[in-house]
């Protein structure tokens, strides 16, 4: 390792344990971070050794690297490095490596948190995922107790990776959550989702120092990672013959189907355990039971039948003449 490579790992070091000391964020936050600040770390450094081109750093660089680095990518990545950016950036100022906060020289990214209508999935699909795991195998039962607890409980990925033995009361019939910002949750343990937790620990957990719920079939074992979790939902799609999909979209299914139950939105953040309600506001836009009286006939004036806002026929123009189906 070089001299200069050797100044940015230290400050990488440094960067991470200010993250957890000052901002409180989740392991795995802290690792995120710390892969993007290294990009910029490393980008840095062609302009000359690390610890000047920090002193040195002005707005000017900030914005051309962020300019460079968002060519050819996708909106995701882009905000993922402008968010570790930032609070980079207020690392450097808070620790004396800048002179001035530089923050305000990462540009913003346009996004609309209720522009997308939230991606669920069809009961019918969800139980074809559940159903293509094979639980006569040990890979079977654990990724089926992983999947039956994103779709029936609608917890995050991250939360589902970080469950310790300890998380879990089952004389309580409760499971406690670790989820975003160090929120701590306590859920109670649906008989479904617990017996399928208990097949995979009494008959495929290995005996092993971690106390991660979810680890690896081989050795050394170890708890799963979040691309392990991506791994386990893709699998599962690629056997039940679905387009590849994210495990989130088990968290979108189950808010979807609450809503078509007749839940309202107060209800669905509760269980989904969003902080703010804006949050939950997307999933309005599914919501077909409060959408219904809103919806006006088409053309202007016809007229519809009862519990039902189109018109019986639909008409269209062609050729300037109309016609009706």
């Amino acid at each position: 390792m070089s001299v200069d490579e050797s100044s940015a790992a230290m400050l990488l070091a440094g960067f991470r344990a200010w993250l957890v000391r000052e901002r409180g964020l989740s392991q795995e936050t802290v690792r995120c971070y710390g892969i993007q600040a290294g990009i910029f770390l490393a980008w840095l450094s062609g302009v000359g050794p690390v610890d000047s081109a920090v002193r040195q750093l002005d707005s000017g660089q900030v914005t051309a690297f962020m300019v460079e680095y968002c060519r050819g990518r996708n909106r995701w990545s882009a905000k993922a490095m402008a968010t570790s950016l930032r609070a980079l950036l207020r690392f450097l100022h808070a620790s004396g490596r800048t002179s001035t906060p530089l923050t305000a020289a990462v540009p913003g990214l346009a996004g609309w948190r209720v522009a997308s209508l939230p991606r669920g999935l069809d009961a019918a699909v969800v139980a074809r995922l559940l159903g293509s795991c094979d639980r006569m195998t040990v890979v079977g039962r654990r990724d089926y107790a992983i999947l039956t607890m994103l779709a029936r409980l609608g917890l995050r990925g991250a939360e589902v990776i970080s469950l310790d033995l300890d998380d879990i009361d089952w004389r309580g019939g409760e499971l406690v959550v670790h989820g975003k910002g160090n929120r701590v949750d306590r859920l109670p343990l649906q008989v479904d989702v617990g017996d399928a937790i208990v097949a995979y620990l009494i008959d495929g957990r290995s005996a092993c120092a971690a106390r991660a719920v979810f680890c690896t079939v081989r050795a050394p074992y170890r708890p799963l990672t979040a691309a392990a979790l991506r791994q386990v939902m893709g699998r599962a799609c690629h056997r039940a013959s679905l387009p590849r999909a994210g495990a989130h979209r088990l968290r979108h299914s189950l808010a979807t189907d609450m809503l078509r139950a007749g839940a309202s939105l107060p209800e669905v953040g509760q269980v989904l355990r969003h902080r703010s309600q804006l949050s939950t506001m997307i999933y309005a836009k599914v919501d077909e039971n409060a959408l219904r009286p809103l919806a006006r006939a088409w053309p202007p004036g016809a007229r519809s039948r009862p519990g039902c806002a189109a018109p019986p026929r639909t008409i269209w123009r062609c050729g300037g003449r109309s016609a009706s189906s």
